[in-house]
Formats: C-alpha cells, structure tokens, sequence
C-alpha cells in the first residue's frame, strides 16, 4: 500500500467510496473540484492502481478540518486509516498547519478508538450534526508544534 496525493485519475474511485461509505456522499464533482483547491489536502491510499481509502481536509489559516475519511469495507482493519492520518498530519505540518480538527459519529466507537490512539481530543459536541440517520457529531482535535 501507498498513500499519496489524489490526482484526477483516483476521483472516480473516491467517489465511488464516498457512495459505499456514506449515507450522504459528496458528489464526484464535489470530489474534483477539490483537486483545484488551494485550501486542500486530500490522500489516497493504494494498492497498485486501486483506492483503497482515502482522506480529505481544507486549511485555513493554519487550522485545518478533516472533512472526510473512508477505508473499503474490504481493506478494513489493516492499518489504512492510521496511515492516512499520519500522512495528512506530515502534509499539514509541511504546509504549516498547527493543528487538525474533526467531526466524528457519536456512535462511531471503532473510529473514535482510532482517533484517541492517534492523540485526538474530545474538545465538544455538534448536536443533530449527521442525517441519514440523525446523529450528533464528537468534535476532536489534535495540535502540533510546527
């Protein structure tokens, strides 16, 4: 497995795993019109030409928000999410980053276990965040020195 920047070549797949993973996907426009922003920083993960996994952020004013992250239900458990956040967390350092914030399903306990292993901190609540079903989101952050 890899793990490198999203080119207009992996869209397609993302897409198609947003579709997989998410009761309310991003579009695959909405996935390519990142690759033109400047505020971005998306990841895929890869095994020879297939997605596997991947993450997104934007970063403002060196703060970053992790907008989405997903693994194929078939190369779960096998390390791929922690390898994309620790290769998001190198990119967003490089690129002068403090810190990097995230929104997680409360009822998402096997992510929220990820995230705690990889230094995250509870810091609040987004009450009836999530659709599809309604749900609250967890708001974790993780800050570095730069």
């Amino acid at each position: 497995m890899t793990v490198t920047e999203m080119k207009p070549e992996h869209v397609i797949q993302v897409a198609g795993l947003e579709k997989i993973c998410f009761s309310d996907p991003w579009s695959e426009k909405s996935v390519a019109s990142e690759l033109e922003n400047p505020l971005a920083c998306w990841l895929v993960a890869l095994d020879g030409t297939l997605v596997t996994g991947y993450v997104g952020s934007q970063t403002v004013m060196g703060e970053t928000d992790m907008m989405n992250i997903a693994v194929h239900p078939d190369f779960r458990r096998r390390g791929i999410a922690e390898a994309l956040v620790y290769a998001l967390m190198d990119c967003l350092k490089a690129r002068g980053s403090r810190c990097l914030t995230l929104e997680v399903r409360a009822s998402n306990e096997t992510a929220q276990r990820l995230y705690e292993k990889l230094g995250f901190s509870l810091v609040g609540r987004r009450p009836n965040y999530y659709f599809h079903p309604r749900e609250d989101a967890l708001i974790l952050r993780k800050e570095w020195e730069i």
